[in-house]
């Protein structure tokens, strides 16, 4: 079964330096339909201008994945970490028993455009930590690759639930596929671009959230960028 989300139905806020849309409930936006897909408990869309940011704040116990779309974001947390966040990267901060961490646009004039997302660890109390490295853009091109996952299975990032992140960035008229655990649910965003999914179109911020279902074939219409989500039911 295929159900499909698209992108006016999520939640926005506006903030004068940050516009947002929430896939899931956040902040002031509820919505008891969508609290999230199984550990999958945030997915925002951000933007931030120039020169701004979010400045020092605390997590814990939760896995916080960043992806860049476009500009550059300016990380530093408490464990020592610092570093500028570009599209072709991807980072993974383990919050564990804490950590306080900023994110700055890292130019003061033109835009940065992110993803975060937010899955719960099936761990408490972790070590804090983060991880960041360039996307292998080859892989990623050919089809579904594998990015994150739980430890031992061999992804570049690491993941304290059993859960997998997939990325794919088909060029126009490329078809790609991928099998799925038909016994778990795989929740499916655009991020960029657009595809055909059987007879469905899927347009930047669009999603389908796929059950009981053995494989996914679709058509990138344009150069897309895909996050594919393998979550428990």
């Amino acid at each position: 079964m295929i159900s499909f989300r698209p992108a006016d139905t999520r939640g926005f806020a506006e903030h004068g330096w940050l516009d947002s849309h929430h896939s899931f409930s956040f902040g002031s936006w509820h919505d008891p339909a969508y609290m999230g897909i199984g550990a999958l408990r945030v997915l925002n869309d951000d933007r931030v201008v120039g020169g701004a940011g979010f400045p020092p704040h605390s997590h814990r116990d939760m896995e916080i994945i960043t992806y860049v779309l476009g500009g550059a974001l300016r990380h530093k947390d408490s464990t020592g970490g610092s570093s500028d966040l570009k599209p072709g990267e991807l980072q993974v901060m383990t919050a564990g028993r804490g950590i306080a961490h900023s994110e700055m646009n890292a130019d003061g004039v033109k835009p940065v455009h992110f993803l975060q997302i937010w899955i719960e660890p099936s761990v408490r109390g972790a070590a804090p930590g983060y991880q960041q490295q360039a996307l292998d853009i080859p892989a990623l091109k050919a089809g579904f690759s594998v990015v994150a996952a739980p430890e031992g299975e061999g992804a570049p990032f690491r993941l304290l639930q059993d859960a997998r992140l997939s990325i794919a960035w088909p060029s126009a008229g490329q078809q790609i596929g991928t099998a799925l655990r038909a016994e778990r649910q795989h929740y499916l965003h655009v991020a960029r671009g657009a595809v055909r999914l059987g007879d469905q179109p899927l347009n930047a911020g669009d999603a389908a959230l796929l059950t009981q279902e053995s494989r996914l074939a679709l058509t990138a219409t344009a150069d897309a960028e895909l996050l594919l989500f393998d979550l428990a039911a």
